[in-house]
């Protein structure tokens, strides 16, 4: 989750386009090609195998197979503004963004088919909880959603392999699915989230499962229940991203606010990052590396699994919105002006 995104969101509010029918629908018009797009905003990164891709505004996919020095545009069937993409494995993977839209793709990012818009959220839900006699809150949920329209965005999404994953997002929407996106399972009963807060952010320790979003949400997944339960959190402000290691989780958010667990989530420690900018990104490596970025282009880095943070020169300052460490080329940032590609120190490298 990123400012970004939220920004987006309130500037269709305010305008009054919720609920309203655009002249030209997004869901229906594919991304176009374009030269340009390579320097469009883009707002999340990922590994594919050897391959990087990256998502963003208008529906835009790349994909580079040279570690970020050039890109190709993907086949995408919408214009949708993208805000996160995930691949369990080399070929297979997914993207999600704003309309309630949900893509896969089964080429390594290539080309992309659209699996759930919001046009379908509010009707899935009706149906899903039709037969239920204690869900007459999600029965009328799901009325709102379909008379609402396609206008709540969907802001993460984890998959543990090809089948099995969830995409969470605004106002509490969270879906899973167990069969690769052929069919997706309401689990808006199924968080700890009464006030209905955006879930911004899930990540996995490799053991436990994790979401964090708006006024300080901080939720595990209760396996044996299937139910995401609440944790105390350490902050009231909202938060935009998550790192889960095996042994910590870090999540950071509003104002350099940044906090440490090394015991699941039960407690959790201040991380003095420095910074009074939102820190809008987040990346590790394979040697154990924590980064963190602020949308003022500041960077920082940790050896010690979060505990502490210095600063990382990068030259010039740029916005971050997602980012991912290359072995090969480095720090790949994204944000306002596409990929850019920072080099680290030899002492930095995996």
């Amino acid at each position: 989750m990123i400012p970004f995104t939220f920004i987006a969101l309130g500037l269709a509010l305010a305008a009054g386009t919720c609920g309203a029918a655009p002249l030209v629908d997004v869901l229906d018009l594919p991304a176009a090609r374009s030269e340009l797009a390579v320097r469009s905003p883009l707002l999340d990164l990922a590994q594919a195998g050897s391959r990087l891709v990256a998502v963003g505004q208008r529906g835009h996919i790349l994909y580079s197979d040279d570690q970020g020095r050039s890109w190709n545009q993907a086949r995408v069937p919408v214009s949708s503004d993208l805000t996160a993409v995930h691949f369990p494995t080399p070929t297979q993977g997914w993207a999600v963004g704003h309309d309630g839209v949900v893509l896969h793709s089964d080429d390594g990012g290539a080309s992309w088919v659209r699996q759930l818009d919001g046009r379908q959220i509010g009707r899935l839900v009706q149906d899903f909880y039709a037969s239920r006699a204690d869900a007459a809150q999600w029965l009328d949920e799901g009325r709102r959603l379909e008379q609402d329209g396609a206008d709540k965005p969907f802001l993460d999404l984890w998959f543990s392999d090809e089948r099995n994953g969830f995409v969470v997002g605004a106002f509490n929407l969270i879906f899973r699915t167990r069969d690769g996106g052929q069919s997706w399972e309401p689990w808006l009963d199924r968080t700890d989230n009464p006030s209905a807060y955006h879930l911004g952010a899930i990540a996995s320790d490799g053991e436990g499962l994790y979401i964090a979003g708006e006024q300080g949400l901080l939720l595990r997944l209760d396996p044996t229940g299937e139910r995401f339960t609440a944790l105390a959190s350490p902050y009231a402000g909202s938060y935009f991203g998550l790192v889960a290691e095996p042994g910590v989780l870090l999540v950071h958010g509003l104002r350099g606010h940044a906090y440490r667990s090394h015991d699941g989530g039960d407690s959790w420690s201040p991380v003095d990052t420095g910074l009074n900018a939102s820190i809008t990104a987040s990346a590790k490596d394979g040697a154990g590396r924590l980064y963190l970025f602020s949308q003022t282009g500041q960077a920082l880095v940790s050896a010690d699994k979060g505990a502490h943070f210095q600063p990382l020169d990068l030259g010039q300052p740029v916005p971050v919105y997602g980012a991912l460490v290359s072995a090969d080329a480095g720090l790949l940032l994204a944000g306002a002006r596409g990929v850019v590609l920072r080099p680290l120190a030899p002492a930095q490298q995996e």
